[in-house]
């Protein structure tokens, strides 16, 4: 998958409604949207004049495009340059469980598909898994079968949920989980089809899984070794 990224913003708590309008306004409609508090020591706060407040974390789907658009209007309308206002970021894709799936997280985005890309030298992958509430347990009982470790579970708000149907053929809560799997990338796509057949639209959970690269790790040497053991 190229050409398709993860975008990533964080912003002040109070903004956080002014940046989803700000989403609509230019076509971004398929936003989660979750809670977190900023952690940054007071002389880094004080030295970028932000404040130790609850941040407003927002997930999207972008193509090149459109993040060059978005950009722009992050620059000019919402002032993100302004110390304190807030940050976005893109992190790349490098793969999303099956073609409708792709088509409602790009909602309509003008998208060349390219031949599937694998960053080189990346031994892990972030599995993540758009799912239900309720419905953790189900995802992560398929990924374990397939050598799946933990995983970490957020809540979060999905907005343009209502366009679900026109892309997936089926109707889905606004209310999310979010569950952030780490594993090796030679075992994601076991773990992903996985997830898809026995957590996917045809269930309950109604998951939507996609991935991206993780270039380096800290603290996977346990859980290599406690596999290690299991083979042996």
């Amino acid at each position: 998958m190229s050409k398709v990224y993860m975008m990533v913003t964080i912003a002040n708590r109070s903004i956080g409604s002014r940046m989803l309008t700000f989403y609509k306004k230019h076509g971004q409609n398929l936003i989660l949207s979750t809670l977190g508090t900023g952690t940054a020591n007071s002389e880094m706060l004080d030295y970028f004049g932000l404040e130790a407040t609850e941040k407003a974390v927002m997930l999207s789907v972008v193509t090149r495009e459109r993040w060059k658009e978005l950009k722009k209007g992050l620059q000019k309308e919402m002032n993100i340059d302004v110390p304190g206002t807030g940050i976005a970021f893109l992190i790349p894709m490098s793969s999303i469980g099956g073609k409708k799936a792709l088509q409602f997280l790009t909602m309509e985005q003008d998208f060349e598909k390219e031949e599937e890309t694998v960053l080189k030298d990346t031994e892990y992958e972030l599995i993540i898994v758009i799912a239900n509430q309720g419905y953790n347990n189900l995802v992560m009982d398929a990924a374990r079968e397939q050598g799946a470790g933990g995983g970490t579970v957020l809540n979060a708000k999905g907005t343009g949920m209502e366009k679900a149907e026109k892309f997936l053929g089926v109707s889905i809560a606004a209310e999310k989980e979010m569950i952030f799997i780490v594993t090796k990338t030679k075992d994601k796509n076991a773990i992903m089809k996985a997830i898809m057949e026995q957590a996917g639209m045809g269930s309950k959970a109604k998951s939507i899984v996609f991935s991206l690269p993780v270039t380096s790790t800290a603290g996977m040497r346990l859980q290599e070794e406690d596999h290690s053991e299991e083979a042996g």
